[in-house]
């Protein structure tokens, strides 16, 4: 992972292109579901692994037990 490719290792919380502020969600792509974060312009950031499940990804943003990348 690159220094600001994610919002914990200094990418802004606010998409320069279309000037959204970004928050962390359950996202989902064809690896599995992990925690991220969307803009207008489509995804914007992964900020965590995955999960096998979106219950698991859900419980772990609610419980702050995020396995953020590094």
């Amino acid at each position: 992972m690159l220094p600001g490719e994610t919002i914990h290792s200094g990418a802004s919380r606010t998409c320069t292109t279309c000037n959204i502020t970004v928050v962390e969600q359950v996202c989902y792509s064809a690896a599995g579901y992990y925690i991220g974060t969307t803009c207008n312009c489509g995804p914007y950031s992964r900020e965590s692994h995955y999960y096998r499940t979106q219950e698991a990804a859900q419980a772990a943003l609610l419980n702050n037990q995020v396995n953020y990348r590094s």
